[in-house]
């Protein structure tokens, strides 16, 4: 099988399992008139718990805890993007807005990872492939304004709900492109590993403050278990090698169909409900996704 052949199939897996993610984010924390683990101890109790699993792994493996001089400031950009920053905002947004409906919001992330790849790699999509970005984008933003007209949710905008998403997506895109970058000289799994072990001074004493002093359901603690060893760490491990492996800006686009799974996942899982107007907007964005796929890559930057 090519190097692009495998890269697809790994970007897949990769995809399916973050599909989950949002309707896992949710089942932790609960909802504002409903709260559960509290957002900050979600985001950062995942990075915590994944740092330690990765201390394990690489010792497992007889692999260095520590990266190269020159890999800590990549690392460093990266995982503020992807340990820090997409959980933090997608945790904090999805006290507000269901799941279903971070899904649609969340569905420009696999243009805005293009956009961020394109420019680290050198790549040179064609006008067809930014129409559609900026076609994609518009409809997110059309559809935030739509739903979040007039509505609030315990005090808080349903459009301060989906600036935070919108944070969280440009969050993961930055820091999955570094990552993919540093993943071109270090195995995937050894990427995140050392990510999420050089954060551990930050995220273990933030994790211990925020520890939750009344009683948690199982089932949020369940949620959580899946965002911290799935969402945060495996999942990476084959998302990062595959960005590298193939061409990021392409393998990107593998993401159309999360916000697809994760709507899916989010009505069994947590009861919710599918409208016409997420079904259409979301259906828009992805088929938007899906022809810049279809549009030409030179290989370089010219000019």
């Amino acid at each position: 099988m090519s190097n692009e052949n495998k890269s697809l199939w790994l970007g897949l897996l990769g995809v399916l399992v973050f599909a989950l993610t949002l309707p896992m984010t949710r089942l932790a924390t609960g909802s504002a008139i409903s709260p559960a683990l509290s957002p900050t101890f979600a985001s950062f109790g995942r990075a915590a718990l994944a740092g330690l699993l990765s201390i394990v792994y690489l010792l497992a493996t007889k692999t260095s805890l520590l990266p190269k001089s020159r890999d800590y400031l990549p690392l460093a950009l990266a995982g503020a993007g992807n340990v820090l920053g997409w959980p933090i905002f997608l945790a904090w947004g999805l006290r507000y807005v269901e799941s279903v409906h971070a899904s649609v919001v969340t569905g420009i992330l696999p243009l805005a990872t293009a956009v961020m790849a394109a420019l680290i790699f050198r790549r040179k999509p064609s006008k067809g492939f930014w129409a559609c970005s900026i076609l994609g984008s518009l409809l997110v933003v059309a559809f935030a304004w739509i739903r979040g007209l007039g509505v609030s949710v315990a005090g808080v905008s349903v459009h301060w709900a989906d600036f935070l998403l919108l944070l969280a997506v440009l969050s993961a895109a930055f820091g999955y492109a570094i990552g993919a970058r540093t993943s071109q000289r270090w195995p995937g799994e050894i990427v995140i590993c050392w990510m999420l072990i050089m954060l551990l001074p930050i995220t273990i004493p933030i994790t211990i403050i925020s520890w939750p002093t009344e009683s948690i359901p199982l089932t949020s603690w369940g949620g959580f278990l899946y965002i911290s060893v799935f969402s945060m760490w495996l999942g990476m491990f084959v998302w990062y090698r595959a960005l590298a492996m193939g061409d990021a800006v392409r393998v990107s686009q593998l993401q159309l169909i999360q916000p697809f799974f994760s709507i899916i996942f989010s009505i069994p899982l947590l009861g919710e409900s599918l409208d016409a107007t997420t079904l259409i907007f979301g259906l828009a964005v992805m088929v938007t996704v899906f022809l810049a796929k279809r549009m030409p890559v030179h290989d370089q930057l010219t000019g």
